[in-house]
């Protein structure tokens, strides 16, 4: 999610991914009734192609190279395109929203947290080539030998990689407030509507962070409301 300003005198416009249906559609709906345009889209409005739950879940080869094309390299892609303009902005922003499981404390590859954790060092190159090496051991059956998380690795390491990405972006731009947020387990179709929160209340912190007043947090990621670690 992307939005070029919050100056009340100027025109504000926000991009708004995957807002179909669930958390996107909600955000669109309380950023519009905060009187921003916006821009909704989606990899396919009517959702027969979105990945449900048990694709994930599977960790196939191919379940594990699409939900990184989704969640991390399709976010890559859209803030490459939208970045040049949110440089004209005086207070661009840009929202991933993010998961609490791609939180590094869940994955015990040792390259991976050394890399991701490395807040100094940290550069788009070398998230992907961790992403790559886990696609790697993931089409070589060495997940567990490897030290990726068991149960839904896909999901959990394209989160990780998209916080790490948030945080190279944040450092480039820092014009643009960047951040990555979790916006709690919500019921979705994705998840058989088993969430505990409504998607109203899943959309408050992803509006919340593109709202904020200039000046704001940059570089960080929030489990829902509050600031939390990588």
């Amino acid at each position: 999610m992307a939005e070029t300003t919050i100056n009340p005198g100027i025109k504000r416009i926000a991009v708004v991914t995957g807002a179909n249906k669930g958390i996107g559609f909600e955000i669109c709906r309380q950023l519009a009734s905060n009187g921003i345009r916006v821009v909704l889209t989606a990899r396919d409005l009517f959702g027969p192609n979105a990945i449900p739950l048990k694709e994930v879940i599977k960790q196939t080869y191919q379940t594990t190279e699409d939900c990184l094309r989704t969640n991390y390299y399709g976010a890559k892609q859209v803030s490459e395109a939208l970045i040049p303009l949110l440089l004209l902005s005086n207070s661009g922003r840009i929202v991933n929203v993010s998961s609490a499981l791609g939180q590094l404390k869940l994955i015990s590859n040792e390259n991976a947290k050394k890399e991701l954790g490395d807040i100094d060092g940290l550069t788009e190159e070398k998230v992907d080539k961790v992403v790559e090496g886990f696609l790697e051991d993931v089409k070589e059956n060495l997940i567990e030998t490897k030290g990726w998380p068991v149960n839904i690795s896909a999901y959990i390491v394209s989160k990780a990689a998209l916080n790490a990405y948030t945080r190279v972006l944040a450092r480039k731009y820092p014009k643009i407030a960047i951040n990555s947020v979790c916006p709690g387990y919500t019921s979705t179709d994705m998840n058989h509507n088993s969430g505990v929160l409504t998607v109203e209340e899943g959309a408050k912190s992803p509006v919340m962070l593109a709202l904020m007043p200039e000046g704001g947090s940059s570089g960080l990621f929030f489990d829902r409301m509050e600031v939390s670690t990588f």
